[in-house]
Order: structure tokens, then C-alpha cells, then sequence
């Protein structure tokens, strides 16, 4: 399912294109929003199936080695214990998700080099030669080879990236928040048993995301104006404008959802400002959120219900 702070990060890019665009409306940015987030889980389908693709590649070389017309002794006897992996059977031979790729027409057939290399590396990694060579076999280690492929083949591997980017943009910004995902899902999985992962972890979530955005747009020009006034010294006009939107969405969420705890909400926007802003945003937006919050929860304008009420 799509974390909350994957939400946030796609609300703060949908604000930022609503604001800086003459023709846009909340009925149309509440559209991005659910595209934006749909792209986020074909994502993560898309990333289950890689694997697949790859088992594939390997079983196709199996198979041409073969078929040659003088065919080695480890030719016509490999060691197939990947290409017969049983979880990526179970991810290959799930209804629910091949219809899903179905639906969405999904494949890695138009990138034949991106598999044929991705198993290369694949094939040289240590964990992938104790795998293949260890003398027993279980779903257990069928199921964490998945997760060391997920966990270190893909992390900066310009090939991969630049295909993702080519076919979404959104995709290259959701790419860690959905490997996170998959491997949650492979991690979960046992024999004859696997769980795909809902869009959302729960409708609350979904509310969450476009109250969120909307009371963001609708106090848009009363939160800008409420920074300006805690600025001290310094024109509003030259604080970052994502470091403004960052702020903005934040003083909307500490006053709008009583159920979610202070620190959960600076915590979130800190991390936030640190990949999107400037090095020195995340300083100077902690300290302008922490003098509002306070000035509010004295003023009665933020009340914290339920879990909200815890502080660590």
C-alpha cells in the first residue's frame, strides 16, 4: 500500500503544479492526485514482474544451451534451482496478478538488454552464488534471494532508472517507497500463500490524502500569509517557494487532523524539506513550525484527539 509519506510527497508536487498553473482547479488537481497515485501502484507491479522477466532470461539461456549442437555435460545438466524458484512462481502464476498486468498491459519485453544485464549482475553477486550452490534448497532462501535482489541490484543503476523515467515521471520519485512494498509482499509470502498489497493501507488513508489536499488549496492564501507574519526580518518573497508549500502543508495538517501527533507531522515535512529544498530549509522550517505550533496549541486552534495525543 501506498505509505503517507509517499502521499504527502505526491500532494506537495500536485500543489506546487496547481499553483504555478493559470488553468487549474480542485476538480483537476484531485485528478492528478489519483493518477499520480495510481502510477505508484503500477509501479509496483511492474517491479514484481522484473523478476519474473528475469527468471525468464535465465530459463531461456537454459534452454538455448541445450539445443546446441554439441551440448556440454553442464549444458544438458544446469543447475536450475533459480529458474525453478517457488516464489516467483507463486508471483508468476497469481490470477489476481496477471490480471492486473493484463488490464494495464504491462511488460518488460521492449527492454531485452535492461533483464539481459540485470541477471549478470544478478549472477556475479555473492548471495546469488551461495544461493545457487548451497547444498539444500527451501522457500526460505527462495524467498530472501528475492529480497537481496530488490534491496541491492536496482539501487543506482542508471539503466533502470532512465527506463522508468521514460515511460512516467512520476515514477523515479515513488521508486524506493515501492521497492519498499515489493519487498514487504515477498517478505510475507509463504507456500501457497501470497498477499498483493492494497493501493491504499486503509480508507483513512485515502480521506487523509485528499483532505489533505484540499483544505491545502483552500488555505493556501490564508497559511501564506500566517508564515509571512512569523517571519521575523526576512521578506516572504525569499523564502524557498517549495519551502513555503512544505510549511503551508504542514500548519494544514497540524490544525486539520486531530488524530495525528505533532512530532509524526514535523518529522514527516523535515524529511520532506531535506530531499526537495535546500541543505538549510529543514533548520529554518523547524523553527518557524515549531514558534506557530506552539502560538496554536496556546490559541486552541491545534487539538490533538486520540493517538494525536502522543508526543514520541
Amino acid at each position: 500500500m501506498i505509505s503517507r509519506r509517499l502521499l504527502r510527497i505526491k500532494i506537495l508536487q500536485i500543489l506546487y503544479a496547481h499553483f504555478n498553473t493559470e488553468e487549474s482547479s480542485m476538480v483537476k488537481s484531485e485528478k492528478d492526485l489519483i493518477f499520480s497515485i495510481q502510477k505508484a501502484y503500477d509501479l509496483y507491479y511492474y517491479l514484481l514482474l522484473l523478476i519474473v522477466a528475469v527468471r525468464r532470461y535465465a530459463e531461456s539461456r537454459i534452454e538455448l544451451a541445450r539445443n546446441k549442437q554439441l551440448p556440454t555435460y553442464g549444458d544438458l545438466h544446469p543447475n536450475t534451482r533459480f529458474v525453478d524458484n517457488e516464489v516467483i512462481r507463486q508471483i508468476e502464476e497469481n490470477p489476481v496478478f496477471n490480471q492486473y498486468l493484463n488490464e494495464c498491459k504491462m511488460s518488460w519485453v521492449n527492454h531485452p538488454e535492461l533483464i539481459k544485464n540485470l541477471y549478470n549482475k544478478l549472477i556475479e553477486s555473492p548471495y546469488y552464488q551461495e544461493y545457487m550452490e548451497h547444498p539444500k534448497n527451501s522457500y526460505a532462501k527462495d524467498r530472501q534471494l528475492l529480497v537481496d535482489f530488490f534491496s541491492g541490484e536496482l539501487e543506482e543503476y542508471d539503466m533502470f532508472y532512465d527506463i522508468l523515467e521514460e515511460q512516467s515521471i512520476f515514477w523515479n520519485d515513488d521508486i524506493d517507497f515501492v521497492i519498499v512494498m515489493v519487498i514487504k509482499t515477498i517478505q510475507e509470502m509463504r507456500p501457497g500463500k501470497m498477499g498483493l498489497l492494497p493501493q491504499y493501507k486503509s480508507d483513512e488513508d485515502r480521506e487523509f490524502a485528499f483532505c489533505l489536499l484540499r483544505t491545502s488549496i483552500i488555505h493556501h492564501d490564508e497559511y501564506r500569509q500566517l508564515i509571512e507574519n512569523y517571519v521575523d526580518n526576512w521578506d516572504i518573497e525569499r523564502v524557498a517557494y517549495i519551502d513555503n508549500l512544505i510549511m503551508q502543508m504542514a500548519i494544514n495538517e497540524l490544525v486539520e487532523f486531530p488524530s495525528i501527533p505533532v512530532k509524526v507531522t514535523f518529522d514527516e515535512y523535515l524529511e520532506m524539506a531535506k530531499y526537495y529544498s535546500t541543505p538549510k530549509s529543514s533548520v529554518f522550517i523547524n523553527g518557524l513550525l515549531d514558534k506557530i505550533s506552539a502560538d496554536f496549541t496556546q490559541k486552541g486552534k491545534i487539538t490533538k484527539t486520540g493517538r494525536g495525543l502522543i508526543t514520541e
